[in-house]
């Protein structure tokens, strides 16, 4: 029998068992002995959610006196860790899996192999489906669905028959009442206030068992159809980021929708006896067991779209098509979703759609990039989300300080209303310094210049009047692309960027990919694998490694910047060999072109990226042979205290204002002062208002920052007098006070000098 054809027999029998009048108890005890059967199990046993435990219900093979009696708490064993994280266990030796826990009543002690499977009602566990056996193995693919078709069925039946908590059964996790305050990672920077609007629904399937496969073989495919024509639309149609870096994001979002493979293992559960909804259901199941086991971040990034092509081929498949997008924001919306895919967020009215919070998400997911180009503040992998927040709940998101208030008390509403309020007419403001030109009270000239990485944010130049791009972030082009960039399409977005700048610079940093900025692509060999990514196999050592990468964006950036200067910055240089090879592969490619008679750039400045502090001690080597160099404080600080800034726990435990800190980039503007080396600081250290007085104050003349902090720091300057900030940390630095933030603090506000 194939394995088609044996699923379709479960099914079968399963169905009967389901359609018949026995009680419910009686059901759960035919099933296991269905399953065990057909898996050729000893063991076959059903637990469910009851007062908040785990309860064995039904059973073959386990000792009959330990039904109703074995109880576990989520988490606890197999069973209960199954329940809690919502994955499958599949192991051939279940003692040696550091859950388990043996319960004498059960008399399972001979049996070796386990499988289980999470029994999910609306989204939360209500219970698992597990098998055992004698002999060590693992349970193949074919029996794993069996146990997740099953599932799929019992989650209904243990519903409807009221033999779970009600709290399960309506999805609640938490008493939904009162204030809550919840803590996330900022994906999107922003504040906003709405309405808590669910993105999707959950869809309803009604029957799991098909009465003709091929009907709903046929269902699918119009279904696809369908899908496919929404995302050639939507591509068609995009509002802006039109032949840049969203138009490839969108690009690879189809890529997924027109995959054949995804569509036969649709049809391969339909074959099994499935209808369309609990085919798609069950290739969904699939796909979130495998983005549990994915350690690559972008990879992950790149299953969450296709789970977002998932729910609208479900959708469509069962004509429940009503989400918030379709169905249109009828009042300002704070968007609550799992994840979303890029697609999705493009169909929302960006009038109405203020902010998002995510369960999941990651700063290199595509939906990031396209919330940003929208302007919309994201908070993700915001933990037990759905079971706090109901429809329609007042939301205050901060994506600023990473958290979200629901439900907020009358006081702190107004209060946050009038921060809204004040923020807006601050930001008025400083729409009023846009062509003033930051001169300190003293008379000194600062440059102000902006971040960017994406052909989308160079409008920002223009808005808030940057002196120009101190920092253009190359690799995003490679982080949105299914595939290594080629050299003409990097030439176009480079030559963009330039043209868009006009006479203002743009520095461009040379591909800092590796490392915790995967690509799919570029693979690192097993023995290359990072533990401490940060520090690891990235940025420049892996262009330097993989010279064909550095070579052809050198020619791209070379010929982008044909007849006009070009600025190049090399990211994390060590030791000025690094930056001698990198200089040199550039080299190459100037001559190469002149040779082919090529316009060649006016003018080529090479700098570096000072964000390892081994470079800090070679600056006398090094810097005669710099035009400029960046100081990156981001990945700088994190050397600096060995501390990872994607950890929360160590996230806010270094100050940036201290005093070792304030002492390192002291010495670096010591050292760099006799030479004709433009010094600057890229980061988000220098877009805080106090941190950007400190910098000024130890005669840091460049910050390059994000757009939003333009204004802001350039009102901060021309309120500062440079050389009296500059006698207030040289004495800082002599003499350290117990808290140099304070002490900073105490000085602008003596000054009436507003921080942040």
């Amino acid at each position: 029998m194939t394995a088609a054809a044996s699923a379709r027999s479960i099914l079968t029998q399963l169905h009967d068992v389901m359609a018949s009048r026995m009680h419910a108890q009686g059901k759960l005890d035919r099933v296991v002995e269905i399953i065990g059967e057909a898996l050729d199990s000893e063991v076959c046993s059903i637990y469910l959610l009851r007062d908040g435990m785990l309860e064995l219900f039904a059973t073959r093979g386990l000792n009959q006196g330990a039904v109703h009696v074995t109880r576990l708490a989520m988490g606890e064993g197999l069973s209960g860790t199954i329940a809690d994280r919502i994955e499958t266990l599949n192991l051939a030796e279940a003692k040696a899996h550091p859950d388990f826990l043996y319960r004498p009543e059960t008399g399972e002690e001979k049996f070796n192999s386990f499988a289980g499977v999470p029994i999910v009602h609306r989204e939360r566990a209500v219970g698992t489906l597990c098998v055992q056996h004698v002999d060590p193995r693992r349970y193949e693919d074919v029996e794993i669905e069996a146990l997740q078709t099953t599932a799929m069925i019992l989650s209904e039946l243990i519903a409807n028959a009221g033999l779970v908590d009600e709290e399960a059964v309506r999805g609640l996790t938490v008493e939904q009442t009162g204030p809550a305050l919840l803590k996330g990672l900022a994906l999107v920077k922003g504040v906003a206030c709405g309405d808590a609007v669910f993105h999707q629904p959950r869809v309803t399937i009604d029957q799991i068992v098909a009465d003709d496969t091929e009907a709903e073989r046929q269902r699918v495919y119009r279904a696809f159809d369908r899908m496919r024509e929404q995302i050639d639309k939507m591509t068609a149609q995009a509002e802006f980021g039109v032949g840049g870096e969203l138009e490839e994001v969108l690009q690879t979002y189809r890529m997924f929708a027109y995959d054949e493979g995804w569509a036969r293992r649709i049809n391969s559960a339909i074959d099994s006896g499935l209808t369309a909804e609990a085919a798609i259901e069950r290739v969904q199941q699939h796909t979130r067991m495998r983005m549990r086991e994915i350690d690559d971040p972008l990879l992950a990034d790149r299953m969450h779209d296709l789970e977002d092509l998932a729910n609208r081929l479900l959708r469509i498949v069962s004509g429940q098509l009503g989400t918030a997008a379709t169905q249109g924001l009828r009042r300002d919306t704070i968007l609550i979703a799992r994840n979303l895919g890029p697609a999705e967020l493009l169909e929302y009215d960006r009038r109405r759609l203020k902010g998002v919070l995510l369960e999941e998400g990651s700063l290199t997911a595509h939906v990031v990039i396209v919330a940003r180009a929208m302007g919309v503040p994201v908070l993700g992998r915001v933990q037990g989300l759905r079971g706090v927040v109901n429809d329609g709940d007042t939301i205050l998101l901060d994506a600023d300080s990473a958290s979200a208030t629901v439900r907020p008390a009358q006081p702190m509403a107004e209060d946050f209303a009038a921060r809204m309020a004040a923020s807006r007419k601050k930001q008025a403001s400083y729409v009023e310094l846009r062509d003033v030109e930051p001169f300190s009270r003293d008379g000194q000239r600062v440059q102000v210049m902006m971040n960017a990485g994406l052909r989308d944010d160079m409008p920002s130049l223009a808005l808030t009047g940057a002196d120009g791009i101190g920092l253009f972030r190359t690799e995003f082009q490679f982080l949105v692309s299914a595939t290594l960039p080629q050299r003409d399409r990097q030439t176009r977005l480079y030559r963009d960027v330039l043209d868009t700048a006009g006479d203002k610079p743009v520095i461009f940093r040379t591909v800092d990919i590796g490392g915790d900025k995967a690509v799919p692509y570029l693979r690192p060999g097993a023995a290359e694998l990072d533990e401490n990514p940060a520090m690891g196999w990235r940025a420049l050592r892996l262009a330097l490694e993989r010279e064909g990468l550095l070579k052809a964006q050198a020619r791209a950036l070379l010929e982008a910047a044909a007849g006009r200067p070009l600025n190049v910055m090399f990211p994390m240089v060590s030791e000025p060999w690094e930056f001698d090879a990198a200089k040199a592969v550039f080299e190459d490619q100037l001559q190469f072109l002149r040779s082919q008679k090529k316009v060649l750039p006016d003018q080529i400045r090479y700098g570096a990226m000072l964000e390892v502090p081994a470079l800090a001690e070679v600056l006398d080597q090094l810097a005669p042979r710099l035009s400029f160099l960046s100081i990156g404080t981001n990945d700088l600080t994190q050397f600096l205290f060995a501390a990872d800034r994607a950890n929360p726990k160590l996230a806010e435990r270094y100050d940036w204002l201290s005093i070792s800190i304030m002492r390192f980039l002291h010495r670096i503007v010591q050292a760099t002062i006799r030479y004709p080396v433009d010094l600057g600081v890229c980061g988000e250290m220098g877009g805080r208002r106090l941190e950007a007085l400190a910098l000024l104050g130890l005669g840091i003349r460049r910050l390059s920052i994000s757009p939003a902090s333009v204004g802001p720091i350039k009102e901060l300057v021309r309120k500062v007098d440079l050389t009296e900030i500059g006698d207030l940390m040289t004495g800082f630095i002599n003499s350290p006070p117990d808290n140099l933030r304070q002490a900073l603090q105490a000085w602008a506000d003596e000054r009436e000098i507003e921080t942040d």
